[in-house]
Order: C-alpha cells, then sequence, then structure tokens
C-alpha cells in the first residue's frame, strides 16, 4: 500500500502539481480526491489502472488465504471491491490469529470439464449474474463498484466453484468457462431488457477481467474450502445490499469538458451563432450513428438573462434557462431539462434503462469568445456534468471524448457561418 500511494503520488504531482495526501488516497468518497483526479489527463489514468491490477490481485488474493489461515470464509474476498467495506474487513483479518485449520480435502488429480459440471457451472453463473444486475440497476438504480466490479467477481467465482467443488479442473478450462459465462450473462442482459447493447459493450473491458479474476478465486476456494457454497449464497444475497449503501454516497462534483475553435472571424459576427443557430447540415459521425445523441440547431426565446435557450438533439431538446449574457464575451446557461443522452442498441421498441436517467447529467454550459489578432476569434465550449459511474476514471474515458465530440460539431457548425459572412 505504501509502495503504491507512493508512486501514485508522485505521478500526479509531476502532471498536476496537485498534492495527493494520504487522505485523499484512502477515503474513496471524499469529493476532494475526485476533483483531483479530474484534472488527471487520459493517458494517465489509463496508466494508473494499469499499474493498480497488480495490487488488486495482491488484495484479493490475500484476503483469501488470510481469511482461511484466520478459520474465516474466504467469499469475503468479495468484499474488497466495496468501498470502505474492503477497509473493515483487511484490518479484522489482519488481527484475527491464525487457527488450525481443519483436514484438508483429499486432493484429486485435474480431471477434464465434464458436459454436466460445465453446464452447472453456466447455470449457476447466469441465475447470479442475472440476479444481481437486474436488483442492483433495475430495483436499485446502483452503477458503482459493487455492480461493476463486484458482480463480475462474483460471477466468475460462482461458477469457477461449481465447476471445480467435485473434482478439480485446470486452471484453462476454468477460465475458458468463464469466458463464455461473460458472453451468456451479456446476452441475457440484453435478452431480458435489462440494459442495451452500448452499455454492455462499454462495461466488458472491465468486467471481463473481473470475471477471470473471480474464476481464478473461486477455483482456489474450491480446491482449498469446498464445504463453504453456503457462504457463497450469503455473499450473493449481500451484494445488493451493499450496491444500495454504495448508491447513497454523495455525489461527485462535477466535471469539465473543455473544446475550442478558432475563426476566422470578430467576436461580434460569431457571437450571433452562439446564442442560437439552422440545422447542422453535416452528417452525424459513426459515434452518433450508433446511438450517441447528437445536436441538430439551437432557438432562444428571450434576450438577456433569464432568456431560454433550447439545443435540440436527435433525442429531445435540452432546456437551458441562460445565466449570464455577455455580448460579445459570454454566454453561461443552466441545463434544466435533459433528453436521453444515447438510444440504446436492443431488440425492443419500448426500452429506456435506468442508466439513462441516473448514470449521465449535464449540469450546465457556457461559451467563451476570445478575440485573437488579425480580427480572429478563439471559441471555447464548456459542459460541466455529474457522473455516478464507478469506477470514474474508467467511464470517464469514454464520457469526455463524447461530450468533446458534440462540441466539436456545434463549434465547426458555428465557425462555418461565422466565415461564411
Amino acid at each position: 500500500m505504501a509502495l503504491k500511494y507512493a508512486l501514485d503520488a508522485a505521478v500526479v504531482w509531476l502532471v498536476t502539481r496537485q498534492v495527493w495526501t494520504p487522505l485523499d488516497y484512502m477515503i474513496p468518497s471524499l469529493a476532494l480526491r475526485q476533483a483531483k483526479l479530474r484534472v488527471v489527463p487520459a493517458w494517465l489514468v489509463v496508466a494508473m489502472v494499469l499499474w493498480s491490477l497488480p495490487f488488486l490481485w495482491i488484495g484479493v488474493s490475500m484476503t483469501v488465504r488470510r481469511a482461511l489461515d484466520a478459520g474465516r470464509s474466504p467469499w469475503l474476498a468479495a468484499l474488497f471491491f466495496v468501498p470502505v467495506v474492503n477497509y473493515a474487513v483487511m484490518l479484522a483479518l489482519g488481527a484475527a490469529p491464525s487457527r488450525p485449520r481443519a483436514q484438508a480435502p483429499e486432493p484429486h488429480p485435474v480431471a477434464p470439464a465434464s458436459v454436466r459440471s460445465v453446464l452447472a457451472s453456466l447455470g449457476v453463473a447466469l441465475a447470479v449474474g442475472l440476479g444481481l444486475v437486474a436488483m442492483s440497476t433495475l430495483v436499485l438504480r446502483s452503477y458503482g463498484g459493487p455492480v461493476f466490479l463486484g458482480i463480475p467477481f462474483v460471477i466468475g467465482a460462482s461458477g469457477a466453484f461449481v465447476l471445480n467443488r467435485e473434482r478439480p479442473r485446470s486452471l484453462a478450462a476454468t477460465l475458458r468457462v468463464a469466458a463464455v459465462t461473460v458472453v451468456l450473462v451479456g446476452a441475457s442482459i440484453l435478452l431480458f431488457a435489462i440494459e442495451g447493447a452500448i452499455c454492455v459493450a462499454m462495461a466488458l473491458p472491465i468486467a471481463l477481467p473481473m470475471v477471470l479474476t473471480g474464476a481464478v478465486i473461486g477455483r482456489y476456494i474450491a480446491l482449498s474450502a469446498p464445504r463453504t457454497a453456503l457462504h457463497g449464497v450469503v455473499v450473493v444475497l449481500a451484494l445488493p445490499g451493499l450496491a444500495a449503501v454504495d448508491a447513497a454516497r454523495p455525489a461527485p462534483p462535477p466535471g469539465e469538458v473543455i473544446s475550442s475553435v478558432e475563426i476566422e472571424a470578430p467576436p461580434e459576427a460569431v457571437w450571433r451563432h452562439v446564442v442560437t443557430f439552422g440545422e447542422i447540415p453535416d452528417p452525424p459521425a459513426w459515434l452518433f450513428r450508433l446511438g450517441v445523441a447528437y445536436p441538430v440547431r439551437a432557438t432562444i426565446a428571450g434576450h438577456g438573462p433569464g432568456a431560454v435557450r433550447r439545443c435540440e438533439f436527435s433525442t429531445g431538446a435540452f432546456v437551458e434557462p441562460i445565466t449570464a449574457w455577455d455580448a460579445p464575451r459570454r454566454l453561461s446557461f443552466d441545463v434544466a431539462v435533459q433528453p436521453d443522452p444515447l438510444r440504446e442498441m436492443t431488440p425492443y421498441r419500448a426500452f429506456h434503462p435506468p442508466h439513462l436517467d441516473v448514470a449521465f447529467r449535464a449540469r450546465r454550459g457556457e461559451f467563451r469568445l476570445i478575440p485573437l489578432a488579425n480580427g480572429r476569434t478563439r471559441l471555447e465550449g464548456s459542459t460541466w456534468y455529474s457522473l455516478e459511474m464507478a469506477p470514474e476514471a474508467y467511464w470517464r474515458l469514454w464520457t469526455e471524448p463524447l461530450v468533446h465530440a458534440i462540441h466539436l460539431r456545434v463549434l465547426a457548425h458555428i465557425k462555418r457561418l461565422a466565415e461564411a459572412r
């Protein structure tokens, strides 16, 4: 922990000149930590995620082995993915004395996975995955760490435990079955209209490693403590409650995405197209054709602060009350009403998954017109947004490029209009 904190804090300071204190580092719900991480560039976020993987494995595997050594259930490892709770579990296991273990089961040679064991493994993992995802997203409307980290881990662990409980199977066979489980759970989520294809595809890069990690741990538990199936059931039943606790955490502070273009026209000529603009003729880019909402036109009712701007998107209209009207320098607005951020890809016509309402919310926006030499203008657009999905650093890698693409579609249109005049 000391090594990881020292390197993470050093890198954050070198890149951003922000001091990441141990308090910022240890309390995952602290708003200050989220605010400091938002200024970290995307490439560093990816590097820090990859750097965290070996430490995640150390934490999970040490939790399992320490629990077995202390005579506790190895299924406590699933709580490693629940913020704050994981610290309590590690402290409790670190303080617990070692206990003599019951006689270990007689080792059996590795046997090929039978059709019956594979079907049982897939059936259990599929039931656990669908039940937990449906409860967490449809009922609790939670998209926190227990959903994207804890549930995939439990899916892999439960399936691997069932596969290896009676006879040990090879690690390769266990991982193959776990990979098939990911495909089946994802397809079932679409089939039962729990989520859409876009959300499933975006979650896959973090879900797959967690399922495979859970499979390795589940196999180890089956070989070391095969009589702990009931403990696994308790963990499965406890996860929705932990997801509810995670959903009640304070919302992180809004993040900001800034985009800009340089326009061969003075601010006075650009301003009128910032306030309102006609139909954008450019065909939508490929990511918009997949279902991501994109801007079409903007209208306004009134003049000055208190006027109401409507930015029409492909999924509906943003209603934007004007809060600052400093022509031709700055236009600021709140977001009173937001349409769906995307149309999910799904075989069903009437489909509205909860994450469209709770995951991403635009809070306010602003245009800034900065005069440059030779009668030119630098036009900047900012959007402040809330993202209630964990791990936030991962979802930022998807969200901010999409918001940036939306900005550039509008800014490029304003640039074309202003330069044409």
